[in-house]
């Protein structure tokens, strides 16, 4: 199965050559809502290897030194998310997703910056970040590059 999303001026295009999208969630924290302009960033994924640009390429931005946003440099259409890290994933904003319906929310990250007038998938599972040891050493040393 393939599927398939894009900017909203068509520029850049993409597949995920995958039976379904992998570990759909949103996150609540300050760098997703900076990246979006939205209240949160809604994200799917897959294996890098797995996704495919089939008409342009995203512009790419180095939110941390931990990780790399991708969007669309003609209408600014956030388009990736992904962390610099060797198990090789990649997010893609579900809200390019042609379909958006195969992307069941199943967890929620950043709980610790949502905005509290913000009330939806209030049944969906959520963590703080950095809540675990392993978390908390993976961010020790991020260098935040937004304004």
């Amino acid at each position: 199965m393939a599927i398939t999303g894009g900017c909203q001026c068509g520029a850049v295009r993409y597949v995920m050559h995958v039976p379904r999208v992998e570990k759909p969630h949103v996150c609540h924290c300050r760098m997703c809502q900076k990246a979006t302009g939205g209240l949160f960033a809604a994200l799917a994924g897959c294996a890098k290897d797995r996704l495919e640009w089939t008409k342009g390429q995203p512009a790419l931005f180095a939110s941390s030194n931990l990780a790399t946003r991708g969007f669309c440099r003609d209408c600014g259409t956030p388009l990736t998310f992904a962390y610099n890290t060797p198990e090789a994933r990649i997010y893609v904003t579900i809200g390019s997703l042609d379909d958006p319906e195969l992307a069941n929310i199943e967890i929620q990250y950043g709980l610790e910056s949502k905005i509290s007038w913000v009330k939806f998938c209030e049944d969906v599972p959520g963590e703080i970040t950095g809540d675990s040891a392993d978390a908390q050493a993976f961010f020790a040393d991020m260098k935040n590059n937004q304004a």
